[in-house]
């Protein structure tokens, strides 16, 4: 424990909070040809495999998994959620930080339903997670609130 007079002579230092998807981290400009540190909150990739995987000790499941190259060079192997999916090699996904715990070496997620990666079929719950968009909707036409007042002609 510090004293005061420490305290006072040099203060309390910040914890350095540090990312555990470090791919995100890196930024590669290809006309310069070199990486700089900027950190990312998603990054493009291309699809190079589409695999299963078993996972750790007590669980047992097939797990589907792809090996992604992003578009900072980087190949990383990323989890793909959710029930049932289309992609395959040279696919274009979103890859976004977030480790799977059972699976080794997995520390980022494949954003579904943008791209290549089509949203979860018949998903009716926690649909924003899984890219699915809500049934019956049309973008084209304006929702009409009920009970909504209407506007007044104008007396004239």
């Amino acid at each position: 424990m510090p004293t005061l007079s420490q305290l006072a002579k040099n203060g309390r230092q910040k914890k350095v909070k540090k990312t555990r998807s470090t791919a995100m981290r890196r930024l590669y400009n290809a006309k310069d040809r070199i990486y700089t540190n900027v950190v990312a909150p998603q990054k493009r990739g291309v699809v190079t495999l589409v695999k299963t995987m078993t996972p750790k000790k007590p669980n047992s499941a097939l797990r589907k998994v792809a090996r992604v190259r992003l578009s900072n060079r980087m190949e990383v192997t990323a989890y793909i959620q959710g029930i049932g999916h289309s992609l395959s090699e040279h696919g274009i996904v979103l890859v976004r930080g977030g480790r799977v715990k059972d699976l080794p070496g997995v520390k980022y997620h494949i954003v579904r339903g943008k791209y290549d990666l089509a949203g979860v079929e018949s998903r009716r719950r926690s649909r924003s997670k899984y890219g699915r968009k809500r049934e019956g909707s049309t973008d084209s036409a304006p929702r009409v609130v009920a009970g909504a007042a209407k506007a007044a002609p104008a007396a004239e």
